[in-house]
């Protein structure tokens, strides 16, 4: 737990520090855009919230040198490995002009880095035709290439919170199976999300930014590659319910940009499902039309995707041992997204669902 607590107190004073001189680096790391279609925030507000993350997760990890030092390696390599996908994230956060490509590309080969360096790979996924396949390295080396990468991207769009949840969920199964590195560096990234956490809701200070985002999805992936290669007991389709939400998610949206709307994926809608329950149920419950209403709506907007994501979380970790559990419950969370967007699109969601002002 010390090493959870100097997480989230280097990461807690790093954010506060980015909050306090933002004037200073505004003009850089200031997200201007504040039209678009998914954008929440009446001011420019810092996107560099990662930076505060990263280095209370090296200051944690760097203290485990004194009396755990393999664990405290192993950490700290993943750090290293994770850097191309951080640093094209914090770059396009700060001169919005990294393309979507280039930012893929860059954490794909974080996530070749961890494949090389530390040996993380996808070896089975309880079918058989797959996992005799994922028996030759190249194989696996691809498929776990592919599988951070698209996770980072995914994650990207609803860190904070529900990536707090994810590594909870980790740490709780690391311990179950005894491994301390796996253990350690999830709850040492619980407490340095915690850090920013606080100061981004509800109030909405900082944001995390891409560089941030794609590190977070790069370690919960990369964490969850090492429990279940590690680990026969661990299913493979563990990390497939845990990670749900943002899988799903990116799924359905790139279904529902390309095919429903003829749109290009990689670009913003008013769609999005925290756009609608932002639009659609918050308005009733705070207002519209002024800045603090507007942040307030947002804030308000979190709880209802957190306890969608617990859909998945709760089940993942209750039965992460039972692949036929957690196969049932992967579809049971698809179908509930479903229904749930549909009912807001169609103006049917339960009158329950809806908090009206007071």
């Amino acid at each position: 737990m010390l090493s959870f607590a100097l997480a989230f107190t280097v990461s807690l004073l790093i954010t506060l520090l980015v909050i306090r001189y933002a004037h200073l680096h505004s003009h850089l790391s200031g997200d201007q855009d504040l039209a678009g279609v998914q954008k929440f925030h009446a001011r420019a507000v810092p996107r560099v919230g990662g930076v505060g993350i990263l280095l209370g997760l090296v200051a944690a990890a760097g203290e485990l040198r004194l009396s755990y030092p393999q664990i405290s390696a192993a950490i700290l390599l993943l750090v290293v490995c994770g850097m191309p996908a951080f640093l094209s994230g914090l770059l396009e956060d700060l001169t919005k002009r990294v393309s979507p490509l280039m930012r893929l590309v860059a954490t794909m080969a974080a996530a070749l880095l961890a494949y090389l360096l530390v040996g993380a790979a996808v070896t089975r996924i309880s079918v058989p035709l797959f996992d005799t396949a994922l028996t030759y390295p190249v194989v696996a080396c691809v498929v776990s290439v592919l599988a951070v990468a698209a996770l980072a991207n995914a994650i990207n769009i609803m860190a904070g919170m529900v990536s707090f949840m994810m590594f909870a969920s980790l740490a709780y199964v690391a311990f179950e199976v005894s491994d301390p590195v796996v253990l350690s560096g999830s709850l040492i990234m619980m407490g340095a999300i915690l850090g920013f956490f606080i100061w981004n809701f509800p109030a909405g200070l900082i944001f995390l930014g891409d560089g941030g985002a794609y590190f977070i999805g790069f370690m919960l992936g990369e964490l969850a590659i090492l429990l279940v290669q590690r680990h026969r007991d661990v299913s493979p389709w563990y990390p497939v319910l845990l990670f749900m939400y943002p899988i799903f998610e990116t799924c359905f949206s790139i279904y529902r940009k390309k095919f429903v709307r003829g749109m290009s994926p990689g670009i913003p809608d008013g769609v999005h499902l925290h756009m609608l329950v932002y639009k659609r149920l918050m308005r009733w419950a705070v207002g519209t039309k002024t800045a603090h209403e507007l942040t307030q709506r947002n804030s308000f907007t979190s709880p209802y995707l957190w306890l969608l994501c617990l859909i998945a979380v709760i089940p993942a970790t209750l039965f992460w041992r039972h692949t036929v559990h957690l196969f049932i419950f992967v579809v049971v969370f698809a179908l509930t997204y479903v229904w749930l967007y549909l009912s807001i699109v169609r103006f049917k969601v339960p009158r329950w669902m809806i908090f009206h002002k007071r």
